[in-house]
């Protein structure tokens, strides 16, 4: 059974710009104990992806951001129930990205148009059972496999972008082959960074989540 009832519809969810926000994460761990010392600092991260109904690929977890919860709190939600994990969310997001809905890929319409904030999420809890694994399964895999299986450009962003903060905050070592992974520009902020501002960072630091706490700001 999952250990509680997951969000659906998308009456509640925010809207900017007729952009849907959209908040998700990459969760990730690091291994302590490698056999083989001379191992690669990048081969002991290891990334979790999930796969979604109806089709045969893996993504990161994400989903809409509601009316009555922080950006924070949205990432924290949608890694326990897309992935059942929990852990330890950075504050700030490793980009921000427009893309769109995987029902409105070919449409020419603004309709269907998502922003994404994707977050880092350092897993120290994995549930044995939660809200939406009947359709979603979960795999840890090496950034590199994960490259690979990501679908589209973005997410490989996101993924390059995570691993350039763990090297640069001291928690992994540096890898030069990281400039050299595809990059595509994270797009201009500025015009909706008010809404960034005072309902993400500032009311999560002051109003912790009710109840169940999902993940732990870092």
């Amino acid at each position: 059974m999952s250990s509680s009832l997951a969000r659906s519809g998308r009456h509640n969810q925010r809207y900017l710009d007729q952009f849907r926000l959209v908040a998700g994460c990459i969760p990730y761990k690091i291994e302590s104990n490698v056999e083989d010392q001379k191992c690669s600092p990048e081969s002991r991260i290891l990334v979790l992806m999930v796969s979604t109904p109806n089709r045969n690929d893996l993504v990161f977890p994400k989903g809409g951001w509601e009316q009555d919860e922080t950006i924070l709190e949205a990432a924290c939600r949608e890694a326990m129930e897309e992935a059942g994990v929990k852990g330890i969310l950075g504050e700030y997001p490793l980009g921000v990205w427009d893309f769109r809905s995987k029902s409105t890929q070919n449409s020419c319409s603004l309709e269907g148009g998502c922003r994404g904030y994707m977050f880092p999420l350092k897993v120290d809890e994995e549930l044995d059972h939660w809200p939406q694994q009947a359709t979603h399964n979960r795999k840890w895999l090496k950034p590199e496999e994960a490259f690979k299986l990501c679908r589209y450009d973005w997410m490989r962003d996101a993924l390059r972008n995570l691993l350039i903060r763990l090297s640069k905050d001291g928690r992994v070592g540096a890898r030069g082959d990281l400039d050299e992974r595809p990059i595509i520009p994270v797009p201009d902020t500025d015009h909706h960074q008010a809404v960034f501002d005072s309902n993400l960072v500032s009311s999560t630091l002051k109003n912790p989540p009710p109840q169940t706490v999902l993940c732990r700001l870092e």
